[in-house]
């Protein structure tokens, strides 16, 4: 990206920024961003945090109103309180950026915890640091947990596709090498709640859940349909949650052709264990949806009952639902519609092309459209994504009316929401991340291979939207559910491939785990 003259020393350039501008606008846009998948969309040289400071801010680059572009998501989570992270790995001056063919085997990337408490200046905190700020600190009537999502790589798909790690030393993509390193991460994150996915079943059996129950956590799982031999898991802390209830979710149907994947879903319903008395029950969600990126109509149908499953595991008497956190791979972009439609809580899919659902088809192929309905009436569930009670009217023998009492005993569907092109959902859901540095624009990756990095990972919790500014973009989550009180930062693509991308010698899986700290207010 730049001469080899130019060092870095420490986390500042050197070299003046008019050198550094001539550099780069003397050459065409793309030339600044060789990297491996790297997002060819974005309007802008693709620099690292890691090349500046946190107080530096480039002159030129980013007039006012630059609408930053990616995968033409709009920036609609971005917090007063986001920061842009450092690097503790310098990147050598040697050559240009480094590729999977340069393999860096040393020199490790720290994530920092970015806290958002009453959105005040925020403090960016290595992980570990007890010193947190007293307005995050348990209080009465508030009840604080924490929630890690994990895709922990299965040994089986490794193997299965070992094309897409041939940047990584055979030695780090053993098993024997990868479970000791991500049950270090396990432990030193020390979340209360693990929702991971591709979970082999034969090292859940074996190693996984018996480590995690030595740390004293409970766990329950559900392996794929089929021959698959991987699936979900969510483990909780005895000392933090009882168990409510268990409900595994099945997306392979055999009388449904579509709904012929056999992706997982796993809804747990816990109970907060509190010393001042009863407390909401708190559903937790996890899964792993298709990943064939021309095929948005399975993943939609998978959204649409998972969504069921949490709607009647969350459902309360008085009507509302209980505080809700929705985690996994969903095989989606920021932005895209399946994205969107979590966030939005609506898509009108009329005239939506099926390769387009997910934001990851980029060819030409699989632009078939989405048909109305996506599904067929016989899976149960509606366009608002909740289970369907079909309809058995019982008919007086003298009169082919209903009488009134039978009325109230029957739930009447209405035919024209089944020909209707918009999906609903019931949640207000926000993601915990911003999926981009708002200081740069750059991406935020949750998984790094030899072909791409992208986002995919998310963790979704409900909270009613409160408007606190008034520009796009200002909204963040306050007024009920729950709140977002910290997570653990993310990293950008060049992050990741200053030390040989994902899996490596610290790092064992091809995706990167999400860390948030949220508050129940009792």
């Amino acid at each position: 990206m730049l001469p080899h003259h130019q060092k870095s020393l420490g986390r500042d350039w050197t070299t003046p920024w008019e050198n550094l501008q001539r550099c780069c606008w003397n050459r065409h846009i793309s030339s600044c961003m060789r990297w491996p998948g790297h997002y060819s969309r974005a309007p802008y040289p693709y620099f690292s945090s890691r090349h500046f400071s946190l107080n530096w801010r480039p002159p030129c680059l980013f007039e006012s109103g630059t609408q930053f572009q990616y995968w033409n998501w709009r920036p609609d989570n971005l917090s007063q309180t986001s920061l842009i992270h450092l690097s503790s790995y310098i990147m050598n001056s040697e050559g240009d950026e480094p590729s999977s063919k340069r393999r860096k085997h040393q020199g490790t990337i720290k994530r920092h915890w970015e806290y958002l408490c009453n959105h005040n200046k925020e403090k960016t905190k290595i992980l570990g640091d007890k010193n947190i700020d007293s307005k995050c600190e348990d209080s009465e009537n508030k009840f604080d947990f924490s929630v890690m999502s994990y895709n922990i790589l299965s040994q089986n798909l490794l193997e299965d596709n070992s094309h897409l790690y041939r940047h990584c030393r055979r030695p780090v993509l053993h098993w024997s090498f990868r479970f000791p390193n991500i049950l270090k991460e396990i432990k030193h994150f020390d979340a209360d709640v693990l929702c991971l996915q591709e979970v082999q079943e034969d090292h859940y059996g074996t190693e996984i859940r018996p480590s995690l129950e030595s740390l004293g956590y409970h766990c329950e799982y559900k392996i794929r349909t089929g021959r698959k031999p991987d699936g979900c898991a969510i483990c909780f802390k005895h000392s933090k949650f009882s168990l409510l209830s268990v409900n595994p979710v099945e997306f392979y149907r055999p009388d449904v052709p579509l709904l012929d994947r056999d992706n997982v879903g796993l809804v747990l319903l816990l109970q907060p264990k509190i010393a001042s008395g009863a407390s909401p029950a708190i559903c937790i969600a996890n899964t792993h949806l298709l990943y064939n990126p021309r095929r948005g109509d399975i993943k939609l149908t998978q959204l649409a009952m998972l969504l069921a499953e949490i709607s009647s595991v969350a459902h309360q008497k008085d009507g509302s639902f209980c505080p809700i956190v929705m985690c996994g791979d969903f095989n989606s972009v920021p932005g895209s519609p399946l994205y969107s439609f979590i966030k939005e809580g609506k898509l009108n899919y009329e005239g939506l092309a099926i390769g387009k659902v997910s934001g990851q088809e980029q060819s030409s192929r699989g632009q078939r459209i989405l048909s109305i309905p996506i599904w067929p009436p016989n899976l149960g569930i509606s366009q608002n994504c909740v289970y369907e009670v079909q309809q058995v009217p019982k008919v007086e023998k003298t009169d082919s009316d209903l009488t009134q009492t039978q009325l109230d005993k029957t739930e009447v569907l209405e035919t024209a929401e089944k020909l209707s092109s918009n999906l609903q959902h019931h949640f207000s859901l926000s993601s915990v991340y911003s999926h981009y540095f708002p200081d740069t624009g750059i991406p935020e990756v949750t998984t790094c291979h030899s072909r791409s990095a992208i986002t995919v990972d998310y963790i979704f919790y409900s909270a009613e939207k409160e408007d606190v500014a008034e520009q796009p973009g200002a909204e963040v989550a306050l007024v009920g559910g729950l709140k977002l009180l910290g997570r653990l930062s993310l990293l950008t693509e060049q992050d990741l491939w200053t030390v040989n991308g994902l899996p490596n010698e610290n790092n064992s899986s091809d995706h990167l785990p999400l860390l948030a700290k949220f508050r129940l207010e009792l």
